[in-house]
């Protein structure tokens, strides 16, 4: 490949002389995402995209691998289950491994679908590691568009942008998704604006802030190697911190912290009180009929998950959520609901003696009492 005027030769590390980086690449917004592969390309010699797209008119998936000076390949792949992790293996694993014995490539930048989450992209590529290895994570994020993109309400499919059919996911959970795991993420918009304001009041204080798709470096993002644990920890409502940040455009965070767990019948009466609005919270919690289990609470743009996905330990599980919103209004509503929604101090007195053999109002959301979690 030639040199263009502006590029520069890296020496990959991570893995070693002969291992190929690869970065992935995640966006909901199209025009960011080809803006910023464009100028990695651009920025380091060597450096290809392999890119996919959803083709709903053949169901199947296109995949384009570019470099500076046009396209190289592009073809439809037929799989046999239209998911991220199916399409990674199936398609993305031999086409790296591919890359990677081609002289002259000495990078890739992947860019799965718009939507797609990129913990499970590179979940699913990491047992496949070896004469190419990931070497990070990045997201583009439009700070214009940031707040109504993650507390909206539109879903993926009003958009345009699930990844299959059946797709239900909200785009502030797709983009909730691809933020909180990236270990560099790529704002473009107003510094100092509202947008920008969300994002500190959301970020982790180790992932990399970068202001504009032509501000990072190619060797910059690919000298290294992903931290895979530490991106699904940032994604993990166990762990879940508020990290603040300025409040000039009435960006707000409540830290909503209890020993006590969630009476169920009024965890049902609250719910839309706590998770409705241009809402995004995360964080976990227990109810006392069953004790053993760590539930999850995961909302974006008015839509909310919850689950029990953890067992606990010895101890007695904790109640953490962790919320932040634009309403001024919103946030004494979600402080009174959550407040309501945990047991008296009478109750918790009591003790959870009385909730054995209590009716499993929650089994439709968390499933049945005493399956494995």
């Amino acid at each position: 490949m030639a040199d263009t005027p502006n590029s520069v030769h890296f020496q990959p590390v991570g893995r070693g002389r002969n291992s190929l980086p690869v970065a992935v690449l995640s966006a909901i917004d199209p025009v960011l995402r080809e803006a910023l592969l464009a100028s990695l390309l651009l920025d380091a010699e060597g450096v290809v995209a392999l890119r996919y797209e959803v083709d709903e008119k053949a169901a199947a998936l296109r995949r384009l691998v570019i470099a500076a000076d046009g396209v190289i390949e592009d073809e439809l792949v037929h799989l046999d289950h239209p998911c991220a992790s199916c399409a990674m293996r199936e398609d993305a694993v031999p086409t790296l491994g591919r890359l990677a014995g081609i002289g002259g490539i000495a990078a890739v930048v992947l860019a799965p679908p718009l939507s797609a989450e990129p913990s499970i992209v590179a979940g699913a590529l990491r047992p496949h590691q070896g004469s190419w290895h990931l070497a990070a994570a990045v997201t583009a994020v439009d700070l214009g568009e940031v707040r109504d993109d993650l507390l909206g309400d539109d879903t993926l499919a009003e958009r345009g942008l699930q990844w299959a059919a059946g797709d239900a996911r909200s785009v502030g959970e797709a983009l909730a998704a691809q933020t909180e795991y990236a270990d560099t993420l790529v704002v473009e918009g107003e510094a100092a604006g509202p947008g920008a304001e969300l994002v500190e009041h959301l970020r982790a204080p180790e992932q990399r802030l970068v202001h504009g798709v032509f501000a990072l470096p190619a060797a910059e993002l690919l000298e290294g190697t992903l931290d895979h644990l530490l991106g699904l920890r940032r994604r993990d409502v166990r762990y879940v911190e508020p990290h603040g940040g300025p409040v000039e455009h009435g960006t707000w965070t409540l830290d909503l912290c209890s020993e006590r767990p969630f009476h169920p019948d009024r965890l049902l009466e609250n719910i839309e009180e706590l998770g409705a609005g241009s809402l995004r919270g995360r964080g976990r919690f227990w109810v006392p009929d069953r004790p053993d289990s760590i539930c999850q609470w995961d909302g974006a743009g008015g839509q909310v998950s919850i689950g029990a996905v953890w067992r606990a330990g010895r101890e007695l599980p904790t109640t953490r959520l962790v919320v932040t919103g634009i309403d001024r209004a919103d946030r004494a509503r979600v402080r009174e609901a959550f407040g309501r929604s945990l047991l008296t101090a009478r109750e918790w007195e009591a003790g959870l003696e009385p909730w054995l053999g209590a009716e499993d109002l929650l089994a439709p959301w968390l499933g049945v009492r005493g399956a494995a979690a």
